[in-house]
């Protein structure tokens, strides 16, 4: 079933769980993810990240997406992840997308709100939501280094209440320790942060740089307010190594093979962190 991302988000939040969004730049990882979701009865948002674009371009990936979700037995919200453009937002909206997030956190204050009002008003006009991100994480997708002081990137909770109503998201990333990719060094969660902005706004709150951290991290960060969580780089890990065991072992075959054996491993972990994100 297709709906928006408010529509997931809203299930979530009646049920006291956080909502699994997994970047699907294959049709592998695609399909894990929503037999996954099936399985345990539970919504997911299935994302294109624009820097995935050179996997399959979300004029590739992007109907494959819609028509899974549009079949799907539970709530499937189609998501552009990391917009970086308006222009890429426009091109997701109007492709069916039903939810984009416009990541705009690099510029100054005024700039991000006036950039992600701007998609605002285009994605409402097509009913679709939109999050954005007030705050930074290190690096994109290469996880976090010793040298980086997160604390300098973390959102500021005075700033929440101005910035969701002047631009209407629905929704708000927000940096609180966590870093995009595999983590080179052990973060350090300040949970404060989200109970900081929980407490100034009801707006749904997002987790970026989900991946490896500590199953009471999810759900500490799950209890302070956090209602979706970003899900990928580990995911998408497993199926790798999948991969490998099979070359190690075998050094000549079929392809065929390791697109099934890296769909069964990268749904294994997932059907393990979404447990952990919904209580199961």
């Amino acid at each position: 079933m297709l709906v928006n991302l408010n529509d997931v988000l809203k299930i979530g939040r009646e049920r006291g769980i956080a909502v699994g969004a997994i970047n699907t730049p294959n049709l592998e990882t695609l399909s894990a993810a929503i037999q996954v979701a099936e399985e345990l009865n539970i919504p997911i948002i299935v994302s294109h990240a624009q820097i995935h674009e050179f996997i399959n371009t979300i004029d590739v990936i992007g109907p494959i997406m819609l028509f899974l979700a549009s079949k799907a037995k539970v709530p499937v919200c189609v998501h552009l992840d990391h917009g970086e453009t308006v222009e890429f937002c426009k091109k997701a909206i109007d492709l069916g997308f039903t939810s984009v997030m416009i990541d705009a956190s690099t510029m100054e204050y005024e700039d991000n709100i006036k950039t992600t009002r701007e998609v605002v008003e285009y994605a409402h006009a097509h009913g679709a939501t939109v999050e954005a991100e007030l705050g930074q994480l290190p690096n994109r997708e290469d996880g976090g280094s010793a040298s980086q002081d997160p604390t300098t990137l973390y959102t500021n909770p005075e700033l929440v209440p101005d910035f969701v109503s002047r631009t209407g998201v629905d929704a708000l990333a927000i940096a609180f320790g966590t870093a995009h990719g595999i983590y080179k060094v052990k973060p350090i969660l300040n949970i404060d942060i989200i109970k900081q902005v929980r407490a100034k706004s009801d707006i749904n709150l997002v987790m970026h740089g989900g991946s490896g951290l500590t199953h009471e991290d999810y759900q500490n960060a799950i209890k302070a307010g956090i209602n979706k969580i970003n899900y990928y780089t580990y995911m998408n890990y497993e199926g790798y190594r999948a991969c490998k065991e099979i070359i190690d072992k075998q050094p000549t075959g079929f392809y065929h093979d390791l697109t099934v054996a890296s769909r069964t491993y990268q749904a294994n972990k997932l059907r393990e962190i979404l447990k952990v994100f919904s209580n199961k």
